[in-house]
């Protein structure tokens, strides 16, 4: 079932509220994909009734964000980003084509730049990378409701 909020999938297998959005890491993608993430969160709250936090929907943005910049960065080819709600979280799914597994790195605060999985670690409450038969998928979970984090 598909989220209806625009750029959504309705063939995945996985059950409940979800969209994806396919980049080809040209300009203005990440917006493109933070606006599908605010989108759907808030197409989740007001027409299905999810319980979503404007602060959830701000993390999710930055976690969109970060994890779809590095995709840009570092990974040739096309990106695939999926959105879904599974109880009271938000799962965000990148994948790219690179199948090195990204490893957050030790806190610098001299260094610039590279700090985007650090902040998604910071920011959700779950981080998982994995490699797939082709390049690697990172899911972050981020709490629906969290307003103490």
């Amino acid at each position: 079932m598909d989220s209806g909020a625009g750029g959504g999938d309705t063939t995945l297998p996985w059950p409940g509220l979800q969209t994806s959005l396919a980049l080809e890491g040209e300009g203005g993608c990440i917006a493109r994909a933070r606006h599908l993430a605010a989108d759907f969160l808030l197409t989740a709250r007001s027409g299905h009734g999810v319980a979503v936090s404007d602060r959830a929907v701000d993390l999710t943005q930055l976690v969109v964000s970060e994890l779809v910049t590095n995709a840009c960065k570092y990974a040739p080819g096309p990106i695939l980003l999926h959105l879904r709600i599974t109880g009271e979280a938000v799962e965000v799914v990148v994948w790219d084509s690179n199948p090195g597994l990204p490893a957050a790195r030790a806190a610098d605060a001299d260094r610039i730049g590279q700090h985007g999985l650090e902040i998604v670690t910071a920011l959700a409450e779950k981080v998982e990378v994995a490699r797939e038969p082709v390049g690697k998928r990172v899911t972050a979970r981020i709490t629906l409701t969290d307003t103490d984090r």
